[in-house]
């Protein structure tokens, strides 16, 4: 199973458009290459190809496009990556994106669940909440907890 097929299976359960739910995947992904443990994270990239691909083209640390908005929520972005550092920053800006990206809440949890389903189904269930597990707080905003 490739990305692209957790792309499409995370589409149709969830409902969502496809340009929407690569935006969606990807920027979990992109969480999850920053935030997990550097082993146990390779391994679950290595088992799903273009996972890293999808996570780097959605990068959550990536500077904000010019002109993109800014304001307080920026502003509240960089104080908390400042204090808390990557991890925290990548969690905080992955979270902002999912959520400027239109979806309720209700939406991101069930494409999350999903995709959730789908890496375990394609990297295995222990090495999926391994990588999930080393990410505090995503599996409760994912509404997994």
């Amino acid at each position: 199973m490739n990305v692209q097929d957790i792309v499409n299976t995370v589409s149709q359960k969830a409902g969502l458009d496809q340009a929407t739910t690569e935006k969606v995947v990807g920027t979990i992904f992109s969480v999850l290459e920053h935030e997990a443990d550097g082993t146990s994270a390779s391994s679950f990239f290595a088992k799903i190809p273009g996972a890293n691909d999808l996570a780097h083209q959605y990068d959550v640390m990536a500077a904000a496009p010019a002109g993109g908005g800014g304001g307080f929520l920026s502003s509240l972005q960089g104080a908390l990556g400042g204090v808390l550092g990557e991890k925290a920053g990548a969690l905080v800006n992955g979270l902002a994106t999912l959520k400027a990206s239109g979806l309720d809440l209700a939406q991101i949890q069930k494409a999350g669940a999903t995709l959730v389903q789908q890496a375990e189904a394609a990297a295995g269930p222990d090495l999926t909440n391994q990588v999930l597990g080393s990410v505090p707080g995503l599996k409760s905003h994912l509404g997994l907890d």
